[in-house]
């Protein structure tokens, strides 16, 4: 089993940049694919970016693409979300998320109902 906790958010004026962190318990965190999700008031949960567990691929979602960056270090059992250039619409509450590795299956997803393991969230309101 593995436990995530999200931290690193904050209030950010747009345009500025803030790094999240979601640190996990147990060894089998270095086999898990992680990804980042983030839900808007009124809004359904949507996928941000995912990192395989070997941290060699990545895969974002059009929204941030180029602006975030996930990365990961498996000695550390965390992983990362860089954020930059960061937008009103960015405004949301950020959860991490653990997949195992499923025979058959992508090492990413988009889906909720794919991960295993959630963290607790951390709140990112961006606001001038």
């Amino acid at each position: 089993q593995v436990q995530l906790v999200d931290s690193g958010g904050g209030l950010v004026q747009p345009g500025g940049s803030l790094k999240l962190s979601c640190a996990a318990s147990g060894r089998a965190f270095r086999y898990y694919h992680m990804g980042w999700f983030r839900q808007a008031p009124g809004k359904e949960r949507e996928f941000v970016v995912a990192i395989d567990w070997s941290g060699g691929s990545t895969y974002y979602a059009d929204s941030v693409k180029g602006r975030f960056t996930i990365s990961r270090d498996n000695a550390k059992n965390t992983v990362y979300l860089q954020m930059s250039s960061l937008k009103p619409t960015d405004t949301a509450v950020y959860y991490c998320a653990a997949r195992a590795p499923r025979a058959g299956f992508s090492r990413f997803s988009s889906a909720t109902s794919q991960y295993d393991y959630w963290g607790q969230r951390t709140q990112v309101p961006v606001v001038s």
